[in-house]
């Protein structure tokens, strides 16, 4: 049966598949737009719930960005995150809500946790420091939502995404993640002829990519069918050392330059990609998208929107 469904930041990247793949299956979506809802204000997240009356929310709302946003504005990644969360969390207990899904984040795991990460190891250590307060943040609202559930029976579940990528990404190099900052850099210097592209760190660094549509697939599994405290990955399990992430990006966006790189700028944690195992056995997700298929259609959607901002 249909399902009142609220999806915070239902207009983000991410957003926008989730959205569309509760309304495939016809279920009535309501998407909060910050202009109409500041959810780190209690008083906007009590309104929130009296209008929409969902039975489910998907909290994906939170201030993101890549490296260098994070490292800019630590105290807004943390105050904003655990804001919104703890109202959210709290008052859909308080009015009746069914089922909460908190998005996470991998930036939440110990800077030094074994590869790949598995859940049992997310609380055994101090998170990368870079990306701390944000990663902090999200352990924050795991905890309160294993609290809910043990005193008052709250189904809250928590999924913790690999790195996203895919049509609608944010392209803005100064708060944008990896792959898309990339895609920018390597197609303006083809267009341009540059000899040469920059990236940040020395290459070395390891990350786990998923095409955006396949991490909207798995919250809606997720949604339908698990019900437990322990958090719960979200990835392919593919680990992708960011040097041989540039030699794809720059390949498939014509890029034959060189590759220069700036070892005073962070490289972030140094491996990161995750046990995927969980996912598999609570929910029935395993990831389908392709890392090139997903790239090709990635560079070609922002050419498109390149060419159609452009007449």
């Amino acid at each position: 049966m249909a399902k009142r469904v609220t999806v915070t930041g239902g207009s983000g990247f991410l957003g926008r598949y989730v959205v569309q793949r509760f309304r495939d299956r016809g279920d009535e979506v309501f998407v909060p737009l910050h202009g109409d809802f500041d959810l780190t204000r209690e008083a906007d997240v009590r309104r929130l719930y009296a209008e929409a009356r969902p039975e489910i929310v998907v909290h994906l709302a939170a201030r993101v960005g890549g490296i260098g946003a994070n490292k800019a504005h630590p105290a807004q990644f943390f105050y904003e995150t655990v804001q919104m969360g703890t109202s959210l969390i709290h008052w859909a207990e308080r009015v009746g809500v069914s089922k909460f899904v908190t998005i996470g984040t991998t930036c939440s795991y110990p800077r030094d946790t074994p590869v790949p990460f598995h859940e049992d190891d997310l609380w055994n250590g101090y998170p990368n420091e870079v990306t701390a307060p944000y990663g902090i943040a999200k352990r924050m609202l795991l905890a309160q939502g294993q609290a809910y559930r043990d005193e008052y029976g709250f189904n809250s579940i928590h999924l913790l995404p690999v790195n996203l990528f895919g049509p609608f990404d944010n392209f803005d190099l100064e708060t944008s993640h990896v792959i898309p900052a990339l895609v920018r850099k390597c197609l303006e210097a083809a267009a341009a002829g540059a000899p040469e592209v920059v990236c940040w760190g020395d290459g070395t660094a390891t990350r786990e990519f998923l095409y955006v549509d396949d991490c909207a697939e798995a919250i809606v599994l997720a949604t339908d069918r698990y019900d437990g405290p322990e958090p719960v990955n979200i990835g392919t399990g593919v680990e992708t050392p960011i040097r041989d992430l540039v030699a794809v990006v720059a390949e498939v966006c014509g890029f034959h330059g060189e590759i220069v790189w700036d070892a005073s700028r962070p490289n972030g944690q140094q491996r990161r990609s995750v046990d995927t195992s969980r996912a598999a056995a609570y929910f029935g997700f395993t990831a389908r998208t392709g890392f090139r298929e997903g790239l090709t259609r990635t560079v070609a959607w922002y050419r498109d929107s390149l060419y159609n901002q452009s007449r």
